[in-house]
C-alpha cells in the first residue's frame, strides 16, 4: 500500500506525482502484485479526482475524513508455447467489443502474430491470419456476430503521421483494431486501448514468453484482465 504520496511545493506541476505513480506500479508490478492501494483525504475532492485520473478508484470510506483508493496493476501471463499463447489470444477475444484498440510490442519472433491469431480465431474471422508486413493492413470479418479484426503492421512505419495514412479511424468505431509494433505510433487512434508486451525468457532455448496486458482509459476500469492469467482479482 502506498501509505502516503506528496510531491514539495517548489516542485509541483513539473509531472513528479505521475512519474511517481509509474514506478510504483512498475515495482508492484515486478513483486507479482495485482493492485496499487492508497489512502486519500475526503476534504480534498480535487486531490481524490487526481487519482481517478490515472485509474484509481475509491472502493470504500475508512472514516469521515479519509477513502481508501484502489487501481489495477498491468496483468502478466507466463506463456510457455505458442499454442498457449493462441489460447491467450482466444481468451482475450472474449473481453473485446467493437471499437477496441491493441497496441502489441514485441521483438521478432515474440509471438505478437501468434496472439493475433488466437485473437481472430475469438472473433471467428475468416480467412488465414499472417502479419501483414508488406501490405501493411488486413481487414478480416467475422463469420459470427462478432467485429471484425483490423490487423495491423507498423514495423515499416517510421511516424504516426504514415500510419495515418492507412485510414484506420474509418473502421475503428466498428472493430477490434490491432497494431503490431505500435509502440509511439497507435496511441493517438484512442484514449481508451490494451496495450500488450510479449518479452521472451532469459534463457534462449526456452520458447516461454511474459505477457504483460495494460488497460489504459476508462473503458478497461473494472475489467478484471488477471482472468487471463487464470487468477480472480479481489477488490
Amino acid at each position: 500500500m502506498l501509505h502516503r504520496v506528496s510531491v514539495l511545493p517548489g516542485h509541483r506541476r513539473n509531472g513528479v506525482a505521475f512519474h511517481m505513480i509509474v514506478a510504483a506500479a512498475q515495482l508492484a508490478t515486478d513483486a507479482g502484485m495485482r493492485r496499487l492501494q492508497l489512502i486519500a483525504r475526503r476534504e480534498l475532492p480535487h486531490v481524490v479526482c487526481w487519482w481517478q485520473g490515472y485509474g484509481f478508484e475509491v472502493i470504500r470510506e475508512l472514516d469521515d475524513h479519509q477513502l481508501l483508493l484502489a487501481a489495477a496493476l498491468p496483468a502478466r501471463v507466463v506463456v510457455p508455447t505458442a499454442d498457449d499463447m493462441r489460447h491467450l489470444g482466444v481468451r482475450l477475444a472474449a473481453l473485446l467489443a467493437p471499437g477496441d484498440l491493441i497496441v502489441a510490442n514485441g521483438e521478432l519472433g515474440a509471438g505478437k502474430t501468434t496472439l493475433t491469431q488466437g485473437i481472430a480465431e475469438g472473433l471467428q474471422v475468416s480467412g488465414p491470419v499472417t502479419s501483414p508486413t508488406f501490405v501493411l493492413s488486413r481487414i478480416h470479418h467475422s463469420t459470427g456476430t462478432a467485429p471484425q479484426l483490423v490487423h495491423v503492421d507498423a514495423y515499416r512505419l517510421g511516424s504516426a503521421a504514415e500510419l495515418d495514412d492507412l485510414d484506420l479511424d474509418e473502421t475503428l468505431a466498428d472493430s477490434v483494431t490491432l497494431v503490431e509494433w505500435g509502440a509511439g505510433l497507435a496511441e493517438y487512434l484512442a484514449t481508451d486501448r490494451l496495450e500488450i508486451d510479449i518479452e521472451r525468457s532469459g534463457d534462449v532455448d526456452d520458447e516461454t514468453r511474459i505477457v504483460t496486458v495494460r488497460g489504459i482509459g476508462p473503458r478497461w476500469r473494472g475489467v478484471d484482465l488477471w482472468a487471463l492469467a487464470g487468477v480472480q482479482e479481489e477488490w
